[in-house]
């Protein structure tokens, strides 16, 4: 080959080379982001219709609930002096109990549904009495009336058959809610101490990761923005119940309170779900404040996003248990 052409070889074997080692390299493939967590849960869960209606809108989207079950809702007229609370006589209770025998085998079938279809049934004690001031012995003696009075309902109420299986939803519950949010240094030194793994009684400023020490893992309701000047208020249907009509029920504006709900939670969830997908927690009660509007704004909430692929709607005690397991998110959704 003459000189000159074995100088232009070369010169264009050098181009070819050094092009491709200088020219972008592949891009690595995009991490997908993961799920966004939504964990709904319901206080006290006394009136039997909102079992019922609870159940079917999870049936509807797909979501598993968790159910902080007050145990004096299972306890008849007749057998309310089963529970003592802490410093007071037999039969005391903030929040009533059950209306009858009838009453409380109602929702011991309702508890009984829902434990089947995978939903948490969890603790918010018994009488719903502020313990902020209880030591960590009367902490352990609500927690033992709670396992008690739930493994022992049909018993204590006379009420046969037991359902084969029922005491194994006592020895289930794992994660308990304070009445009135309201805790202590007692309280958590008595939580593990009881075998519970998770604690759901926190406040935090807007969504943060639950942390877990001691064998407990501490969620926390978000405050989220609300309203025409989007002041911040617990996630919870009381808050926004007091935010609204300061406690008093206004039907006339339940279209306008229920408009208002979804928007502060739709905004609150957007706002994971376009950035760092920390979980959202939210919190109701089974009373039907300002005609029903907040569950109106849940059900219309949890219909759109509890739905989608990169959506789960799960309770605490199976969030707490995909943690543990090393598994920070599920590989399906809906």
């Amino acid at each position: 080959m003459p000189l000159l052409s074995r100088v232009v070889a070369f010169s264009t074997a050098v181009l070819t080379t050094a092009g491709a080692a200088y020219a972008d390299p592949p891009a690595p493939p995009a991490h997908a982001k993961p799920k966004q967590i939504v964990i709904i849960s319901f206080d006290s869960a006394r009136e039997v219709s909102q079992w019922q209606r609870s159940r079917a809108l999870a049936k509807r989207t797909g979501a598993h609930f968790t159910y902080f079950l007050s145990c004096v809702f299972l306890l008849s007229p007749q057998t309310r002096a089963e529970y003592t609370a802490p410093g007071k006589s037999a039969g005391k209770s903030n929040i009533g109990f059950a209306a009858s025998k009838q009453d409380v085998a109602e929702r011991l079938d309702q508890i009984g549904l829902a434990a089947s279809e995978g939903h948490d049934i969890a603790s918010h004690a018994c009488g719903h009495f502020d313990g902020k001031d209880w030591s960590k012995a009367d902490w352990l003696k609500e927690f033992a009336s709670f396992e008690r009075i739930l493994e022992n309902a049909y018993s204590i109420n006379s009420i046969t058959p037991e359902p084969k299986g029922w005491r194994d939803i006592a020895h289930a519950v794992t994660g308990f809610r304070a009445p009135y949010l309201s805790t202590s240094k007692a309280l958590y030194e008595a939580l593990p101490a009881a075998g519970y793994q998770f604690d759901a009684s926190g406040v935090s400023k807007g969504p943060v990761e639950a942390p877990t020490s001691g064998g407990l893992t501490r969620f926390s309701l978000p405050q989220i923005p609300e309203g025409p000047s989007s002041r911040p208020v617990i996630a919870m249907d009381y808050n926004l119940y007091v935010r609204h009509s300061g406690g008093f029920e206004r039907p006339s504006q339940a279209a306008d309170f229920t408009e208002r709900t979804y928007q502060a939670f739709r905004d609150a969830f957007d706002k994971q779900y376009q950035g760092k997908r920390i979980p959202l927690e939210l919190g109701f009660h089974f009373t039907l404040m300002n005609n029903g509007a907040y569950w109106n704004a849940l059900e219309r909430f949890a219909g759109e996003v509890c739905v989608r692929a990169d959506v789960e709607c799960i309770s605490f005690r199976d969030y707490v248990a995909r943690q543990r397991g090393g598994e920070k998110q599920a590989s399906v959704g809906g």
